[in-house]
């Protein structure tokens, strides 16, 4: 699957207070932008607009019923996922004068990074608009400086360029050499659903099926070859008999606001570190470098679910 990690550098024009997980403010204020400058019928609904298909704000924030999902597949998903993770800062940073430096990632999948050059002035007007606490008084307005495609400066506050070639985030190789120890890092709350209840804890079976579910969804979507050919019963079978060795994990809420409900809500997830041991790990590697790439589990587009592994060789 082609994928686009761009990095946004700002820089605060006034005094600015975000919330500890910025996630939720970037995904309001960059949906607000986006909607002004991408909607040509300035409708309230998206839902049976004409222009639906061809918009840039239709195809990146408004969920709808996936294409590739027929009822009965195993791990398909009924909702097309959001083409697009959210990277917030990693800080616990709040306030910030004028002068100061912000910086955020997006991560964009398949067709999606065609509009690059809608979120670049999106981000621009959200800057305009203001970010976070007391932006209708003025306060958090920023410039954006750059944007970055991994080493390479795509914008550089002038012109935008878009001839850099995306990349292309795939599957690699079982490796080698036997893995006895996988230790999983939530760097943001991870928020899942077995059931149809949220968990709290994280047994490795859980992790590989939302793994598969992710990879499966992403790539049957947005990928140019479909679902990949994984033995995905045989890898759940398998991951039941791995043994979780220590745990740190604990969940956490996040209070947000939802403009379109208009009302305060919680999304937590699971954060810490976890460790895994078995005699050998190797075939569950690449799903989850896969996932450090595209994040994990539930409401990706505000930034949770992203997750870093460590791997150990096996005695």
């Amino acid at each position: 699957m082609q994928t686009g990690i761009y990095q946004f550098s700002c820089r605060f024009e006034s005094e600015a207070v975000l919330p500890v997980f910025k996630g939720s403010t970037l995904r309001g204020g960059l949906g607000h932008a986006l909607r002004r400058i991408a909607c040509a019928l300035r409708r309230q609904d998206c839902q049976g607009c004409l222009l639906g298909n061809t918009c840039a704000y239709a195809f990146l924030f408004e969920v709808k019923q996936n294409p590739q999902h027929d009822g009965a597949a195993r791990l398909a998903t009924a909702q097309r996922p959001h083409p697009y993770v959210l990277v917030p800062p990693d800080d616990s940073k709040r306030a910030y004068k004028a002068g100061d430096p912000f910086s955020f990632g997006i991560i964009l999948f398949g067709p999606a990074i065609h509009y690059l050059p809608h979120l670049v002035y999106s981000v621009q007007e959200m800057g305009k608009a203001g970010l976070g606490k007391g932006n209708r008084d003025g306060d958090g307005r920023f410039q954006l400086e750059t944007v970055h495609q991994n080493d390479n400066c795509v914008y550089d506050g002038r012109s935008l360029n878009s001839t850099i070639l995306p990349t292309e985030v795939s599957l690699d190789p079982v490796p080698a050499i036997k893995t006895g120890t996988i230790t999983l890092t939530c760097q943001t709350p991870l928020r899942l659903k077995h059931d149809n209840q949220l968990q709290d804890g994280l047994p490795f079976h859980l992790l590989i099926r939302t793994v598969l579910r992710r990879i499966s969804t992403l790539e049957s979507t947005y990928g140019g070859s479909g679902e990949p050919a994984l033995d995905y019963r045989g890898l759940v079978a398998r991951a039941t008999g791995v043994a979780m060795t220590k745990s740190s994990c604990r969940w956490i809420d996040i209070e947000r606001y939802s403009n379109r409900q208009r009302t305060a809500m919680l999304m937590g997830g699971i954060t810490g570190t976890i460790s895994y041991q078995a005699d050998d790990l190797s075939e569950f590697i690449p799903l989850l470098r896969y996932c450090e790439t595209v994040h994990l589990g539930k409401q990706t587009s505000f930034g949770l679910g992203r997750i870093r592994i460590e791997t150990e060789a096996s005695e």
